[in-house]
């Protein structure tokens, strides 16, 4: 008798000694008229440790960062609601685009510049008008004419012209990133800024985007422009929510699914931009290539980004249902480089529970 009662004390002191079960809510949301941020907990993570992310960002140039996982925002700090420009975040609203005419068939990516009438000043030679869309969408057209808004990295990096054939080598190339939004305009008739407002923050409720937030830049170097934009970065999480659901915002296909799944898969290998791959206008991560998709951070294979100057970062995580969204005041010249960045992406990971 003392017998059973001696291991039935054990049994309830055993059960009492048992952490509670945390039930995690895993229902998929989509945001409102604006984000409403829910407990980290409610998706498997902790609060304490995106914390110590948050300490990290504010040692550095960190002006905003937005954590979404499963449509849920779970965390967020910093001027998530002041209009940064995108830098080259540009290119991979573009790239989004483009969808949509491909799909009905009005633009057929594997149309020569020839075919398209697509020249510049001075002239493309016979050999450069051979590159088709798909090879600038990639950005392995061979054309390395002098082009707009480049940094004086990418010009130091630029093979000297005439010396590649079209779709052979990658190289992060202006050119091809501009023509291409000469090309959208030219094809379908409608202006990039006016497209992003119209097919991508219409749809998916944007609370700040307008196409006024968008200026060409036009010089001598080309005729054809940049077209950079501001944005915030609780517009920008729209967009990541959008693509990390291919496409899909609610029901509503707005970006032809297959084109999300070509447009951000591992096309190049960008070793000469010291990462991992790249897609159309997507950097894409992929593992066992020499340089990691970030240093100091373990981003799963097959995620994917949008990035601009000076640390401004779409990441788009599936593995983990994950949007994170970094910005800088590079208005003022702050910048966080590639590995303090990457530092706080995977600060932001270990969070999970």
């Amino acid at each position: 008798m003392k017998k059973y009662i001696f291991f039935s004390v054990l049994f309830i002191l055993s059960c009492k000694s048992t952490p509670p079960q945390v039930e995690v809510d895993l229902s998929y949301q989509f945001p409102g008229e604006t984000w409403s941020e829910t407990s980290p907990e409610a998706v498997g993570y902790d609060k304490e440790l995106l914390q110590l992310a948050k300490n990290y960002a504010d040692s550095i140039q960190t002006a905003a960062v937005m954590v979404v996982v499963r449509g849920n925002l779970i965390y967020q700090w910093g001027d998530v609601d002041v209009k940064y420009n995108t830098h080259s975040i540009r290119k991979s609203f573009l790239s989004a685009l483009y969808g949509r005419p491909i799909k009905e068939g009005v633009i057929d990516i594997d149309k020569t510049m020839a075919e398209i009438g697509i020249d510049d000043e001075p002239p493309l030679s016979e050999e450069e008008r051979q590159a088709t869309i798909r090879d600038c969408l990639k950005a392995r057209s061979g054309v390395y004419h002098p082009a707009l808004y480049e940094s004086q990295g990418m010009k130091d990096l630029k093979p000297e012209r005439y010396t590649e054939k079209a779709g052979i080598h990658w190289y992060y190339n202006n050119w091809d990133f501009n023509v291409s939004g000469t090309i959208y305009e030219q094809l379908t008739g409608n202006g990039v800024f006016q497209s992003i407002y119209d097919e991508i923050a219409t749809p998916t409720g944007m609370e700040d985007f307008t196409p006024e937030d968008g200026t060409y830049v036009d010089g001598e170097e080309s005729i054809h422009r940049a077209y950079p934009f501001r944005v915030t970065a609780r517009d920008l999480a729209r967009f990541g929510l959008l693509m990390l659901n291919n496409g899909n915002w609610e029901g509503n296909q707005i970006i032809d699914e297959d084109w999300v799944k070509e447009s951000t898969s591992y096309h190049s290998d960008a070793t000469l931009y010291a990462s991992d791959g790249y897609g159309y206008m997507w950097w894409v991560a992929k593992d066992y290539n020499k340089y990691p998709h970030l240093p100091n951070a373990d981003i799963p294979d097959g995620s994917y980004s949008a990035r601009g100057a000076g640390g401004h970062y779409v990441m788009i995580i599936p593995e983990e249902d994950m949007v994170i969204v970094h910005r800088v005041n590079t208005d003022i010249r702050n910048s966080v480089s590639t590995a303090e960045a990457g530092k706080l992406f995977q600060l932001i990971l270990d969070a999970k529970n």
